[in-house]
């Protein structure tokens, strides 16, 4: 039998090679999505129980990014200590805000990505392999309504103020003037506040706020990086 042709050889071994370098991203994220499933899955505080009467939060999603919305005062806290924009009109129709809606995330992303489409490559291989600075976003809502994405949660008294002294822990102390720097959002009323962490695929945005529950008292998985793994521990309105 005739040996095959060197073209044809190096033809095969292109090919090859280049299958493996498709096939490799492919295989990552199929294992980075089954360990998010199975991560997320674990309880942490198993046996916790939500409470009939207590303080009422809501647990939210866009599909990608969760966060934690929380009634501006209550007996336990007023936020307007800790975010002086909490007390402020909204510029967008001068409505005074009754809940703020508190996430972590990705600096970069929070103040120069307004959509998905705008993510730069560059950065998010950056995230990827280097992670980057955390940031906290807290928009500013009046009376949010509950549904799919905005879901009920009630807390006893104790688990509200750890829950609260979970997120003071992640803001830097306060500068000597004693306020808070601020920047603008891309989102309609919100603003970006400093915040400690750093942003990693281990520790998203959503592991953030599953960490921030669970800390409380909280039922919910152990590693949340997607937000369907945060929201599958709250129960949907909606659903019959």
């Amino acid at each position: 039998m005739a040996a095959p042709e060197p073209n044809a050889v190096t033809r095969r071994r292109v090919l090859a090679w280049v299958g493996g370098v498709i096939a490799l991203p492919v295989i990552a994220l199929g294992l980075f999505l089954l360990a998010a499933w199975v991560g997320s899955s674990i309880p942490r505080n198993a046996d916790w129980s939500e409470p009939q009467d207590g303080i009422r939060i809501m647990v939210e999603s866009n599909g990608i990014h969760t966060g934690i919305v929380m009634p501006i005062v209550s007996s336990e806290k007023d936020w307007r200590e800790t975010f002086p924009s909490a007390g402020m009109p909204r510029e967008a129709d001068g409505w005074l805000p009754t809940h703020v809606a508190i996430g972590w995330g990705e600096k970069e992303v929070f103040l120069n990505t307004p959509t998905w489409g705008d993510l730069k490559a560059s950065t998010a291989l950056r995230i990827i392999f280097m992670g980057g600075d955390g940031l906290m976003r807290v928009g500013h809502y009046v009376n949010p309504r509950p549904s799919e994405y905005h879901r009920y949660l009630t807390l006893r008294p104790e688990e509200y103020r750890k829950l609260v002294s979970e997120i003071e822990a992640a803001l830097p102390p306060l500068p000597e003037n004693g306020e808070r720097f601020s920047y603008e959002s891309f989102e309609v009323g919100a603003r970006n506040y400093y915040a400690r962490g750093r942003y990693t695929l281990s520790n998203t945005c959503n592991q953030w706020v599953g960490d921030i529950l669970a800390r409380s008292g909280v039922r919910m998985g152990y590693w949340t990086p997607l937000a369907g793994g945060v929201m599958k521990w709250v129960d949907d309105p909606t659903a019959d």
